[in-house]
């Protein structure tokens, strides 16, 4: 199979954290609801006077988290709704001697990514054409040997210098195994860091060397490298260059392993042609890798970035190079969550092509609409005297919600019913154990809870939810109604609630 990969041209200036944990409730009762809670099901907990109100669509949210455009590392504010960063990082930055490791730089980038409520999308590399803070120097000076030539696989930018080390070298697949170790052990789950490509291998951690196909590495360290993401990373989704089935020529087979993918190529060599050359293309290589690749999405993501031969004119209408392929097919062929796109950011946008960026972007990922919610919307305490009675203090709740975009959810952020008074304030809030993640296109589920009001003073309150960004400051999940932020500025107004006091 002959790889034409992509290339990025921006260069990127050079307490880890974990998610907030659901609150889980105690008692046989709860224990039972948790269940139901997972699948969707029904409990015959509704009161007589439970009503559905059914809550009126909204437009599609722009800048959701974990979706979207994506931009290079401190973008120009204001260009386009976004709400990840991309950056490169060299790994002789990190890895500074056998086992010892200088995690600063990478603080310093999340960090800074954090800072402006966004989350990261970050990949290490070896190699980068005309970058050397890739391969640490002990192993150079231990005995590692490196190509250094010239890589004209850069166009439609000028050759640049490369140094490509050798990949079977025992002690450079050794830092590579303890690298991801290290990093995982760190890194996994941070709230930071949204997604991670694997990098690590090849021209700007694209897993090839083209044209210099002899240098590149062989299934067996493709697969410890695998391996090593399989073990230490259960939380941030891994994304893979290529994907692979057995027997592939140039990588190891990945079709059944649990990570994503990003086309790099995105809008320029993702779709079918029909010609017997282009069958390194993104699809046909997703198809030859079987059904489990082809299926993937339906819990891992795919992200991408879009060739620089069309950054930015990708949104124009008409498409006037010929080579390019539409972003909304595109888009939808790969169920795709996010893309790169440095068109959009390093310089206004003309109203047509922003609009246009504006309308596509916002299909990608996940799009949640709560169709309706049917709770008591006058509930009166009872004084709990036992605990049967204490448990009849608590307010019955069903959320229906539908997805109505391209691909699911795949973080596990936890759902969270609030009650608001009638000056604004939040009084009391319950999270649930349950998410949003697995909903795919075109799925509804209805998702139960008990809300315990027991505590509130009799009056006229305001039930609001929303899906928790364990990010502090990162931006809200917002779903596609028309009645989010009227109450809570960052949350979806579900109705009024009054409660009444205990009768005597």
């Amino acid at each position: 199979m002959r790889l034409t990969p992509t290339t990025e041209k921006t260069v990127c200036s050079n307490r880890p954290s974990q998610p907030p944990q659901p609150t889980v409730r105690r008692g046989w009762f709860l224990s039972l609801m948790t269940i139901f809670l997972a699948v969707g099901g029904s409990l015959p907990i509704e009161p007589a006077g439970a009503q559905v109100r059914r809550l009126e669509a909204g437009p599609s949210p722009l800048g959701n988290p974990l979706q979207g455009l994506v931009p290079y590392r401190r973008p120009t504010p204001g260009r386009f709704p976004h709400s990840m960063e991309f950056s490169y990082l060299g790994i002789a930055r990190v890895v500074t001697g056998d086992g010892v490791y200088d995690w600063q730089p990478v603080e310093e980038l999340l960090d800074d990514i954090a800072s402006r409520g966004n989350q990261a999308v970050l990949r290490f590399y070896l190699e980068y054409p005309g970058r050397q803070d890739g391969i640490p120097p002990y192993l150079v000076e231990n005995g590692l040997t490196v190509h250094h030539y010239l890589n004209t696989n850069t166009a439609p930018f000028p050759p640049q210098p490369i140094w490509t080390p050798d990949y079977e070298d025992l002690a450079l697949r050794r830092m590579l195994v303890d690298f991801i170790g290290a990093l995982g052990e760190r890194y996994d789950g941070d709230a930071r860091l949204a997604y991670l490509t694997a990098g690590l291998l090849g021209t700007w951690g694209e897993w090839h060397t083209y044209p210099r196909e002899e240098l590149w590495a062989s299934h067996a360290v493709q697969a410890e490298v695998l391996e090593a993401y399989e073990r230490h990373f259960r939380s941030t989704p891994v994304l893979l260059r290529y994907p692979a089935g057995p027997g592939h020529a140039q990588q190891v087979d990945n079709a059944s392993r649990p990570f994503g993918y990003h086309d790099d190529s995105l809008c320029w060599a993702t779709l079918e042609t029909g010609r017997a050359e282009d069958d390194w293309f993104f699809i046909p290589a997703l198809r030859a890798a079987g059904a489990a690749a082809e299926r993937k999405w339906e819990r891992h993501p795919i992200g991408g970035e879009i060739r620089p031969e069309v950054w930015g004119i990708i949104f124009d209408t008409p498409l006037e190079t010929a080579a390019a392929q539409p972003f909304a097919d595109c888009a939808a062929a790969l169920h795709l969550t996010w893309a790169m796109d440095t068109g959009l950011f390093r310089e206004q946008a003309a109203p047509a092509r922003l609009e246009n960026a504006r309308r596509e972007v916002a299909k990608l990922g996940y799009e949640f609409y709560v169709s309706q919610v049917d709770y008591p919307q006058q509930w009166p305490l009872r004084d709990p005297v036992d605990g049967a009675i204490a448990e009849a203090n608590k307010l019955p709740l069903a959320l229906t919600v539908q997805n109505q975009g391209l691909a699911p959810m795949y973080h596990a952020w936890p759902l969270e019913f609030s009650v608001v008074d009638a000056t604004g304030k939040r009084i009391q809030s319950w999270r649930q154990t349950t998410d949003w993640t697995g909903l795919l296109p075109g799925q509804h589920r209805t998702d139960r809870a008990l809300l315990a009001v027991d505590t509130l003073l009799p009056g006229h309150y305001t039930l609001t939810c929303r899906i928790v960004n364990p990010l502090p400051n990162g931006k809200p999940m917002v779903t596609a109604n028309q009645d989010w932020g009227t109450t809570l500025p960052d949350e979806l107004t579900l109705g009024p609630l009054q409660i009444t006091a205990p009768k005597e």
